[in-house]
């Protein structure tokens, strides 16, 4: 099978090789789907660089930098996919904007900043894909967003991101009633505590107790399910928020 025939598959937030979306995006070049990512404000050199890395796995590649508080970035991204790889039949939502509050600090440019990313953009590259699906005629379609488990345990000092991320949840659930006829299967994943950009010994030495396999989770552990949802084998897993978080303890 060459590149030009495989599928093509989106994944936001993609700005580190560290990072979840990377492994994500390493996972399902590693099962045959060409991949368009998106970044925000990395390392000079990195799209490049990145882009080298996934074509080595026999697939096609392109990585564009996008601001995704546009309000327009979910019609933009797509639109891009399409000029440059072909129609997506997954996509995940992966990018996150996340900054400390609390109630003190917390105003409107923090809520807003926080909802311009993790719901609007999210939210509207959902159903801009499920509206052009159709026409498409792809054979599935796949939706995965990415959530933190925010109803599972307070997050104290990110008011702005516990309640935006936490909408991701219910929105899943019903976008997923909406779009199963088209063909298309909508589900999020929790990942837990995942040891990716964000952590220092210090934040490790404290969580590693609280897992009881004995290890903190990796980016790894997070693409390994979203190759499976984004697989056909998953057609009849919709609507689910999957907490595979490798049995976290948040006592």
């Amino acid at each position: 099978m060459t590149s030009q025939n495989k599928k093509h598959a989106v994944v936001t937030g993609v700005s580190c090789y560290r990072g979840i979306g990377a492994a994500i995006c390493r996972k399902l070049a590693l099962n045959n789907f060409n991949i368009f990512f998106t970044y925000w404000e990395s390392a000079p050199g990195w799209e490049a660089e990145f882009c080298k890395d996934i074509m080595g796995r026999g697939v096609s590649c392109k990585g564009l930098e996008f601001d995704l508080s546009d309000v327009r970035a979910a019609e933009k991204v797509l639109d891009s996919v399409v000029l440059y790889l072909g129609e997506p039949s997954i996509i995940v939502n992966n990018a996150a904007h996340s900054t400390r509050d609390g109630y003190m600090e917390l105003d409107w440019e923090t809520l807003d900043a926080h909802y311009a990313v993790n719901m609007r953009t999210t939210f509207l590259l959902c159903a801009e894909f499920a509206r052009r699906f159709p026409s498409w005629n792809l054979t599935y379609g796949r939706i995965i967003n990415m959530t933190s488990g925010q109803e599972l345990g307070p997050m104290p000092g990110e008011l702005a991101y516990a309640s935006t991320k936490a909408a991701i949840s219910a929105f899943t659930r019903s976008l997923s009633v909406e779009v199963a006829h088209l063909g298309i299967t909508v589900n999020a994943i929790n990942p837990g505590p995942t040891d990716s950009t964000w952590m220092n010994e210090e934040i490790r030495n404290h969580l590693l107790p609280k897992f009881p396999m004995g290890r903190i989770g990796q980016p790894e552990d997070v693409a390994n399910l979203a190759a499976f949802l984004a697989s056909e084998d998953a057609k009849w897993i919709t609507g689910q928020v999957i907490h595979s978080e490798g049995g976290f303890l948040r006592l």
